[in-house]
């Protein structure tokens, strides 16, 4: 025993093959072999990185759907298309309403009118162009975007399609009721005492330029009787549709005024819309792109309160027997004007003027009762017209008498006259020694 108790002292210990396990699960050659890479600084820092990225991509598609949630809760956004009437207003109010400093990107409108004299007036209006604009309105921000699509159009208009987007903080969706209701009487007001004229726009009317100041009955002055029966007729017809009804006659009424050039047929029809409070609606039958289609629709749905005019006709189509299916210059039909004037599909509650320097070219067919329910020659200045005119210029009765005694007989029209009164307004005396320039010029 003592022996073996001394061998086993002396003996050096056995070697135990078995590896050595951690605490942390790890032998010795493990974690000298992850040290290796822990202990890499661009291990570190690889590693740092993509739990920065894995961070930011998870910050970033929280922060997405945050705005996305907090804009569906704080947002609301209104689209107004070009083809919507409220479009032009709402363009017009904030041209008036929001603050020049705070709209950056505009657009000019440009209304142009050539007076009888020969004398031409152009006005130019800015509104917001496309862009981004922002301003305030009842405390409330808002953001206004117009758009202009490049590829969209109107194939009627060619003109390209846009749309206006307002975007407020406001959960209030009133806002934009009250914002477009506003708009709305701002339009309206601005045509208070004043004719609109609309000319067609693709399928539909729109105000050409900016509302005009009603015409005064009395400052276009017809030979003696014309204005009044005119003008009784048509207080006639309004208003009287039940009567129409009961007898079943179509509740509308035409019109043709035929005379020279000058002769104050576009001029009178305007002064009859300020008397009436009408708009007036002028339509070029030699329109490129007018059809027949076109033209029904538009025949069919003018604006309220509105003279329709269709001025010169007789440059549009001639006899038939020179073309039964084509005007000169349109696309229209003659049987398609016919049908558009008082055909099954033809509008009902409707003023119609026909305007023509030269009545003999026009086919019977066309001014015949029923489509043209009254006519009224407009020619060259008589005598009473004259010294109406004269009279309402200078108010002077002996030199009225001068005035007429002395260009009596030659053929001027009343629009020669008006141009030479406004030349010489506030010298009646030069008005008259110069009359001859009136006869010699023609």
């Amino acid at each position: 025993m003592a022996l073996l108790e001394a061998l086993t002292q002396q003996s050096p210990p056995a070697t135990d093959t078995t590896s050595i396990t951690g605490s942390d699960g790890t032998t010795p050659e493990n974690k000298g072999f992850m040290s290796n890479f822990t202990g890499n600084p661009l291990f570190s820092a690889g590693f740092g990185l993509i739990a920065v990225g894995a961070a930011l991509s998870v910050f970033k598609k929280g922060t997405t759907v945050g705005a996305s949630v907090l804009r569906r809760k704080m947002l609301v956004t209104l689209e107004i298309p070009s083809k919507d009437k409220s479009y032009l207003w709402f363009l017009q109010w904030m041209s008036h309403h929001a603050p020049k400093r705070q709209v950056n990107h505009l657009a000019v409108e440009t209304s142009f009118k050539q007076h009888d004299n020969g004398s031409v007036s152009t006005k130019f209006g800015l509104v917001p162009g496309p862009g981004t604009h922002y301003f305030k309105w009842k405390n409330i921000w808002m953001q206004v975007e117009r758009q202009r699509d490049g590829k969209m159009m109107d194939l009627t208009t060619g003109s390209p399609w846009e749309t206006i987007t307002i975007t407020t903080l406001s959960r209030d969706r009133n806002v934009f009721k009250d914002l477009l209701h506003e708009a709305q009487e701002m339009a309206l007001k601005k045509q208070e005492g004043k004719t609109v004229l609309y000319t067609s726009y693709g399928p539909e009317w729109r105000p050409f330029g900016m509302p005009r100041k009603r015409r005064m009955l009395d400052s276009v002055i017809l030979d003696s009787g014309i204005t009044q029966r005119i003008v009784n007729d048509v207080k006639a017809f309004i208003g009287n549709g039940k009567w129409y009804n009961e007898r079943g006659i179509p509740y509308r009424r035409g019109y043709l005024l035929y005379g020279p050039p000058g002769s104050g047929k576009s001029s009178f029809i305007q002064a009859l819309a300020g008397e009436l409070e009408y708009n007036i609606c002028i339509l070029n039958l030699s329109e490129r792109g007018l059809t027949d289609d076109r033209l029904n629709h538009l025949l069919s749905n003018v604006p309220e309160r509105s003279i329709m005019l269709l001025e010169d006709i007789d440059a549009a189509f001639t006899k038939r027997s020179q073309s039964d299916n084509q005007g000169y210059q349109s696309m229209i039909t003659f049987s398609g004007l016919l049908n558009s004037l008082d055909g099954v599909a033809s509008a009902e509650e409707r003023i119609i003027f026909l305007t023509t320097n030269h009545v003999e070219q026009l086919d019977p067919a066309l001014i015949r009762p029923g489509r043209v329910d009254l006519k009224e020659y407009l020619g060259n200045a008589t005598d009473h017209q004259i010294r109406n005119m004269f009279l309402r210029f200078y108010d002077d009765e002996k030199l009225a008498d001068e005035f007429v005694k002395k260009i009596s007989g030659k053929e001027i029209s009343t629009a020669s006259l008006q141009g030479h009164f406004v030349y010489y307004k506030d010298r009646p005396n030069e008005a008259i020694d110069q009359a001859e320039s009136l006869w010699n010029q023609l």
